[in-house]
């Protein structure tokens, strides 16, 4: 039996009103309301009837943006860059932040899909290929942005970092670091699996100390930054790769707490996925890894609406390249506006 709005009204316990303008955004919820309907239609599985009858009879011009956390700079950044491309061809952008959490992707891939949007784009936080792909409905366009999966069934864009991150643990190995050390994000996803990848090759090319206590995974929250590089730093590593803009700022700011000289104390390889002032700060005295990040955003929004104009169109995995800047060598920018 087909669920309906009635059926999610009475789980999350609140009218049917309730439900459509928690769908629609059309008058303010409570974030406790909010959260017992997108609860209820989680679990139901609702697709709500009205959505998805405007789905097949025209379109939004608006584009669906699930980001993992909007507080990154880097998926700010990416925000940015879309809205301003999008709008520039009269479409919308609406952004669903996940918190790094699958339960909350799922819902808001569901609602977004069920007709609220023409496309979706999704830097995914998930950990399996099944799950996401069981969400997304017959021919519902789709792109992956940062974030891929092995299985190519969907678009996607996304920044390879291989050879930068191969090329600085050689340049650390080169200045005599022997115990270099990883701090990635969390080991699901395929951001943290092809840097990974790349700093073990290097390691074993360039002969040095291949530990696994040497590889730390963080999570993007509750310090875990911290923790994996107090346990680095116990393990008198010389040289570190840190895979991960966000952490690579707080693991400078703690490195000066702890009155750990960069370039002099300990060697320091870091991603730096947005343009600030703090970077340009410690930019010569640490080697980068820069992302094209405005080029991805760009990429992004042309690629999810191709999708939409030509739906049969054969599916397109474009991969960009970052940047490695040794520490003396200044880092530049390719826009002029930040």
């Amino acid at each position: 039996m087909k669920v309906t709005i009635s059926d999610v009204a009475k789980l999350a316990g609140v009218s049917t009103a309730t439900v459509s303008h928690t769908i629609n955004h059309t008058r303010y919820v409570s974030e406790e309301t909010r959260d017992r309907v997108m609860h209820a239609i989680a679990e139901l599985g609702y697709t709500p009837d009205a959505s998805a009858r405007s789905f097949r009879t025209g379109k939004k011009r608006t584009i669906g943006f699930i980001v993992p956390d909007i507080s990154n700079k880097f998926f700010a950044t990416l925000v940015e860059t879309l809205e301003e491309y999008l709008a520039q061809r009269d479409y919308h952008l609406v952004i669903a932040n996940t918190k790094e959490n699958m339960d909350r992707e799922e819902t808001n891939i569901r609602l977004l899909s069920a007709g609220l949007v023409d496309g979706l784009l999704v830097a995914s936080t998930m950990d399996e290929f099944d799950r996401f792909d069981q969400l997304i409905p017959a021919a519902f366009p789709v792109v992956l942005v940062d974030r891929v999966f092995p299985v190519k069934k969907y678009g996607s864009v996304s920044v390879s970092n291989f050879q930068p991150i191969y090329r600085s643990v050689c340049r650390l190995a080169g200045k005599g670091d022997r115990r270099v050390g990883f701090i990635g994000g969390p080991e699901r996803l395929s951001t943290t699996q092809e840097r990974l990848s790349a700093y073990r090759q290097a390691v074993a090319d360039c002969g040095l100390a291949d530990e696994e206590s040497l590889v730390q995974y963080g999570d993007f929250k509750d310090n875990s930054t911290l923790r994996c590089l107090d346990a680095l730093l116990q393990q008198q590593c010389d040289g570190l790769i840190v895979a991960n803009g966000l952490m690579a700022t707080e693991i400078i700011m703690y490195l000066q707490q702890k009155g750990i000289q960069l370039g002099n104390g300990i060697d320091l390889v870091s991603f730096i996925d947005y343009n600030s002032s703090f970077n340009e700060v410690y930019a010569n005295a640490m080697d980068s890894i820069v992302q094209p990040v405005d080029e991805l955003g760009r990429a992004a929004g042309e690629q999810i609406l191709r999708r939409i104009e030509e739906p049969e169109a054969p599916v397109l995995e474009q991969v960009l390249s970052s940047t490695y800047h040794p520490h003396t060598m200044p880092i530049s920018w390719n826009h002029s506006d930040r």
